[in-house]
């Protein structure tokens, strides 16, 4: 019964000795039972911050998903169980042309559980938090590229006109160049404006002419918008070329484009592990040593 518990529900042998134990071996009550306890334990953990993880791409040659799947750790991050579940997840996001995290909780999965019910099994079975942070979708009639590096970061691209090659090609730059934007026009005018002011305070200060400095100021944005616009950037592949003259040499257009990278503009908890371990000795002596629990 236990074996057969395991299957149904993924929980771990004692837990489900444990359900069977508490229900009086009612196989449907002891499924319920661990759904309930996986419910609990997620709750329990949903305060910790979950940083690590993977992105995940999920494509079908004229949509593609990107996901981002949170874990605590590198070591859950790289569990079979965490992995499978992110695939799931990329794979039904797609197939249900769903582009919204809080919509995706609610799609059914082969196995008849909901997407949110497998997440909170999975923080019970791995004992850590478990996040779905985000998701993009992207479509095209023309190409759709896609490119992840390790499982870390990821990109999905929609190029209007040249092949599936360049596609991937424009997906593996966005990946390692991480552009902010495809072309000036994308840049917020409040950027640019705090760089212009930043980059006129510095020439200010080299005593030149006001018209030379305009001309410094006019270069250094020129600069800044090649940097981190993709169409102006140097291609990962043949730095002589930009990514401006690689698609118009082929008559292409990146009409869309998304990055992820995992665990981005997450606060992190640094953690001195020195100092914990030290923290849990003295914890071990004051617990010895009623005395000094004070």
């Amino acid at each position: 019964m236990v074996k057969e518990l395991r299957e149904r529900t993924g929980a771990g042998m004692m837990e489900c000795k444990k359900a069977l134990v508490n229900t009086s071996g009612d196989m449907d009550e002891a499924a319920e039972y661990l759904r309930k306890s996986g419910q609990a334990k997620a709750d329990k953990k949903s305060a910790r911050v979950a940083a690590d993880g993977k992105v995940v791409v999920a494509s079908n040659g004229s949509r593609a998903v990107l996901v981002e799947i949170n874990s605590e750790t590198d070591f859950v991050a790289k569990d079979e169980n965490f992995a499978a579940f992110a695939d799931d997840v990329a794979q039904n996001a797609l197939a249900k042309n769903v582009s919204d995290v809080a919509e995706l909780s609610a799609v059914t999965l082969a196995d008849g559980r909901n997407i949110e019910t497998a997440r909170t099994d999975l923080v019970s079975k791995v004992g850590e938090n478990i996040l779905i942070r985000r998701l993009a979708q992207i479509e095209s009639s023309d190409q759709i590229g896609s490119y992840t590096h390790g499982a870390r970061i990821g990109a999905i691209v929609a190029v209007s006109g040249g092949d599936a090659t360049l596609a991937r090609d424009i997906a593996m730059h966005i990946a390692a160049s991480s552009p902010v934007c495809i072309d000036e026009s994308g840049v917020p005018s409040e950027t640019l404006q705090r760089e212009r002011r930043i980059f006129t305070e510095q020439a200010a200060v080299s005593g030149k002419p006001p018209e030379i400095v305009e001309k410094m100021v006019s270069g250094r944005v020129a600069k800044f918008l090649r940097e981190i616009t993709l169409v102006g950037q140097p291609f990962v592949k043949d730095p002589d070329v930009t990514i401006g003259n690689l698609l118009k040499n082929a008559g292409a257009q990146v009409t869309q484009f998304v990055r992820y990278e995992v665990g981005e503009g997450i606060e992190k908890k640094e953690e001195n592990f020195a100092d914990e371990v030290m923290k849990q000795i003295e914890d071990a002596k004051k617990s010895d040593d009623p005395d000094k629990s004070d």
